[in-house]
């Protein structure tokens, strides 16, 4: 469906009157954030940001036909053919106009976000197959991609930005999607991004330690994605689904509304969708659920407790969908995975060797732990950490390697515009036994190193990367895929008679 051009004053409503000089009512064909995107008609929004600050193109926009311009900074402005706007805050403002612009598609699609640091991919993921299975089309939007059922675009956030993010909602209710599951990022929540957006039902996972070169502490950290639940995000989701084995999810708890009805997940006694019993192999995961509509046997291809945790995760999402959760676990047994989420790479090598994204302490204590447990012989891995963030992490990550690996290989994973030397040294102090950690600034050469390792029975995680097929280094993009990698490897050490 082809969006109208809007008058500025129907897309800002009270804000309208802060309009300073220029033209009185401009009609508004696109919105834009991005100086390089403007075209003829458009309403250029100068935002703020860590790198590069909106407010230094806000000349380029209008030489490219911005009509109208909104902004925190007031300025001198002469020009006639031109609105230009100062708010308080320009993302808020922004993501009210676009949902205006969009035709306010949440109204018509059922939304269910799902925040925390580990497992929103997976959740999602599984939602929209659950959801596919009933013949229920739904959107999935995410760290992978963004995908509209009838089209999929790659994804360049985890949470797109607002007026991003209402056009591709947009482009799902008329592609005749009943609703869209989405990973909600703690960025996203507190850039505004989803601001003001109608949740059927918000998730909240888990909270562990990531993103405090953004949020400082734990405590910021978690106030953001509190306001997903509570209000603070604009709307209040119809219904909250929490996983109560979670210390932050039990703090959660009494701090949500009470017009927001609660679902609880969890292994505890009084969770609303309870996991006992549970099964695990290295092939498969079982377990007995019992939540309102029932108790029942499940069984999943995902491993690992964790994939318990998200498995109840997304039913108890369906549940606050209206679903019969009967009908949601039928073909549960029939999910392929997710990509670069414990993805298998096989060429017929005598090693188990595996790609995972967990990139953080508690995805990578998971992991291992999971893989300790299905694993004959040794248990070995490649993992690094990225540059230009949470630098306190990097030790930690290097102590849960070293203690629950039995040989460790510690490599580049996006540098960014730090050496490899200055995040060794942050990584070295985490060190517990340094004889069997490896520390090889090449990736390749890392996973070169531990496959030759690797021998039957053995199993070797590659970390940190999963379905990402690139590498940053300072302001360049480098493809590299650990899969495409790992079976380019193994498939050339067979040709050389190694594996």
């Amino acid at each position: 469906m082809q969006i109208k051009a809007k008058k500025l004053s129907k897309l800002l409503g009270a804000d309208f009157s802060k309009v300073l000089k220029g033209q009185p009512d401009p009609k508004i064909e696109r919105l834009a954030i991005d100086s390089r995107r403007v075209t003829p008609g458009s309403l250029f929004f100068a935002l703020p940001g860590l790198r590069s600050d909106g407010n230094s193109f806000v000349d380029e926009a209008i030489s490219r036909g911005a009509v109208a311009v909104i902004s925190s900074q007031p300025r001198r402005f002469r020009s006639a053919k031109v609105a230009y706007v100062t708010v308080e805050n320009p993302r808020l403002i922004l993501a009210s106009v676009a949902r205006t612009f969009y035709k306010k598609p949440d109204k018509d699609l059922k939304l269910a976000g799902v925040t925390g640091t580990n497992g929103k991919t997976t959740v999602s993921y599984l939602v929209k197959q659950i959801m596919a299975n009933l013949g229920q089309p739904y959107a999935c939007l995410g760290t992978i991609g963004y995908d509209l059922v009838r089209r999929t675009v790659p994804s360049f956030r985890t949470t797109p930005e607002s007026l991003d993010l209402c056009d591709l909602l947009s482009q799902a209710r008329d592609f005749g999607c009943k609703g869209a599951v989405m990973e909600v990022s703690s960025h996203g929540l507190n850039q505004h991004r989803v601001s003001g957006l109608r949740f059927e039902v918000a998730a909240f996972l888990n909270l562990t330690r990531d993103h405090l070169d953004y949020h400082n502490d734990m405590e910021s950290y978690y106030a953001v994605k509190r306001g997903m639940f509570n209000g603070e995000n604009g709307k209040l989701p119809k219904v909250a689904v929490v996983n109560i084995d979670d210390k932050y999810g039990k703090r959660l708890i009494p701090e949500i509304p009470d017009a927001v009805a609660t679902i609880t997940f969890g292994e505890s006694e009084d969770a609303t969708f309870r996991a006992s019993s549970i099964e695990l192999s290295a092939e498969q995961t079982r377990f007995v659920l019992d939540c309102p509509d029932g108790q029942y046997e499940v069984k999943t291809s995902l491993v690992g407790d964790y994939n318990v945790s998200n498995t109840l995760a997304a039913l108890a999402i369906c549940g606050g969908l209206g679903l019969n959760i009967k009908n949601c676990i039928k073909d549960l047994d029939s999910f392929s995975g997710i990509p670069g989420r414990m993805q298998k790479v096989d060429a017929g090598q005598s090693a188990s060797v595996l790609v995972d994204y967990a990139h953080t302490e508690d995805a990578l204590e998971n992991a291992l732990s999971m893989l300790r447990g299905v694993t004959k012989g040794k248990l070995r891995v490649v993992f690094g950490c990225g540059g230009n963030r949470d630098r306190g992490k990097r030790p930690i990550m290097t102590r849960v390697a070293n203690t629950l690996s039995d040989e460790a290989w510690a490599t580049s994973d996006n540098p960014r515009n730090e050496k490899i030397e200055d995040i060794f040294a942050d990584m070295k102090e985490g060190l517990v036994d340094p004889t069997r950690v490896h520390f090889v600034g090449d990736r390749r050469r890392a996973i070169e190193l531990a496959l030759q390792a690797s021998k039957a029975g053995d199993c070797l995680l590659i970390a940190g990367k999963g379905h990402e097929s690139f590498q940053e280094y300072g302001e360049t993009v480098v493809p590299f895929d650990d899969r495409k990698v790992a079976l380019d490897l193994i498939q050339n050490m067979q040709l050389g008679g190694r594996v």
